[in-house]
């Protein structure tokens, strides 16, 4: 699942200064000849997303910053404690030209494809009078206020940003399991109401069966155990369980040997343990579920083993939590299905969540289809109008027709000639060596009869 690549990349390269890889456990390679792994000088490995949506920024930045050999070995030699309070940012003034060039370059492109982003989601909201600026504050891994220069200030957001994001992470996966898990209950009883009462209880049955043969499974050894390493040894590794050797143990399964058990590495470790409950074949075993298992495991192990809190387990750490009692005499582990993920309240309070926002969206509909109807009337109205204006314009042209006026061309010209152009056709047609007088055309009036006229009305109205 996609959640499992976020480490917590950006804070450990940033106390390391070792962008590897990270890899799942493989399987099928002869383990007696992996204990002592050769690094390779130069190899490169790429690395998985974080998830966090500045995730190639950050990338670009990290391989940038590591290019200048003053901030690599500052970067080397910094604790955790440094790091996140600012001062190692400070150090960005020593860093060569070049290197503040490019920086200054990747922020000025970062907060290009911000403005892209904001501009795609408000293009079918408003077209003109965008703030970017108010807008880019939400964004809190850059100083919007400078974009065009990457300073130790945009460095220090970079870095609390992403960790405070990758730490909350957990936290939120666990949310939105928790929401998947009421989710499915809540559409299981919505299709239970659908149904009669002799199929409702046929249902109610086969749902408690599934329940029953999934809970159906062999022991789950605790996380982190002696008992759950042993195993992995033994049926991962192929070794004998008598030679178990937390050290040899610790390298065999420090994948790409950085000194370091991460959380994906450890997360690999609890397959054989999830393998127990959890197969994708059964119709009663949720994948879902699975992650979320082993996301606890993994969490479970950090927080007995991860002294400095770092999300990083080291050799040292490692063998000190050999030592103590509960990795030798552990205590059972709670799978999920002995746990009660949620209160019948909360349930009953996500379902009225629910219910707030399909009234809500329905209201909408309503009002969307009122605003449709609106405009058919309108579209109608429109049409009804432009068919009466249609009507009038042919009574026109054919009382004009009747009148004896030109009718007009289809494009509502009317169908006559310049004054120029009939006053030459009237002398070619009256030229002096014509014999005989041309009819004149309906409705002329000669010169000489234009004359008579104004004489008859000088007489009447002197």
């Amino acid at each position: 699942m996609w959640w499992r690549a976020i480490q917590l990349q950006c804070y450990f390269l940033l106390v390391t200064c070792l962008l590897t890889g990270l890899e799942a456990v493989p399987i099928d390679i002869d383990k007696t000849k992996v204990k002592d792994i050769p690094n390779v000088e130069g190899e490169k490995i790429e690395t998985p997303d974080t998830g966090l949506y500045y995730d190639e920024y950050l990338r670009q930045v990290i391989d940038v910053l590591e290019t200048d050999k003053h901030f690599r070995e500052k970067l080397q030699n910094a604790d955790i404690e440094e790091i996140k309070s600012g001062k190692l940012s400070k150090e960005l003034d020593l860093v060569s030209h070049h290197v503040r060039t490019r920086l200054d370059e990747l922020k000025r492109q970062e907060v290009a494809r911000l403005r892209m982003l904001i501009k795609a989601k408000l293009d079918s909201i408003q077209d003109t009078g965008i703030d970017y600026q108010a807008l880019l504050k939400q964004f809190e891994h850059l100083n919007h206020q400078n974009p065009d220069k990457f300073e130790p200030t945009d460095l220090d957001m970079l870095i609390k940003a992403a960790t405070s994001d990758l730490e909350n992470y957990d936290k939120t996966r666990h949310e939105e399991f928790k929401k998947y898990e009421m989710m499915k209950e809540h559409e299981r009883r919505e299709y239970l109401k659908t149904l009669n009462e002799e199929k409702r209880h046929e249902e109610e049955s086969k749902f408690e069966e599934m329940k029953k043969k999934h809970g159906n499974h062999p022991k789950v050894n605790h996380p982190g155990s002696k008992d759950q390493l042993k195993e992995v040894w033994e049926e991962t590794d192929g070794l004998d369980p008598s030679d178990f050797d937390p050290k040899t143990f610790f390298k065999l399964h420090d994948v790409n040997s950085d000194g370091f058990l991460d959380e994906q590495e450890l997360e690999a470790l609890f397959t054989k343990e999830l393998e127990k409950v959890y197969d994708p074949k059964n119709e009663e075993d949720d994948m879902v579920e699975m992650e979320e298992e082993r996301l606890r495991m993994r969490e479970h192990v950090m927080n007995e083993v991860d002294i400095n809190k770092d999300r990083l387990v080291t050799l040292d750490e490692f063998l000190k939590a050999t030592e103590k009692k509960e990795f030798l005499e552990p205590d059972s582990w709670e799978t999920l299905d002995q746990q009660q993920l949620f209160t019948e309240e909360e349930l009953k309070e996500f379902e009225n969540h629910i219910y707030e926002q399909e009234h809500k969206l329905k209201q909408k509909a309503e009002d969307l289809q009122k605003q449709k109807e609106e405009l058919q009337r309108q579209h109608d109205q429109l049409q009804a109008q432009k068919h009466e204006f249609q009507q009038v314009v042919q009574q026109m042209e054919q009382k004009k027709l009747q009148q004896g006026v030109p009718p007009a061309g289809p494009g509502g010209e009317l169908k006559f000639q310049p004054p120029g152009q009939q006053q030459e056709e009237n002398s070619e047609k009256h030229s002096p060596g014509s014999d005989h007088l041309q009819p004149l055309p309906p409705q002329h009036v000669s010169p000489l009869q234009e004359g008579a006229a104004m004489a008859e009305h000088v007489q009447i109205h002197p």
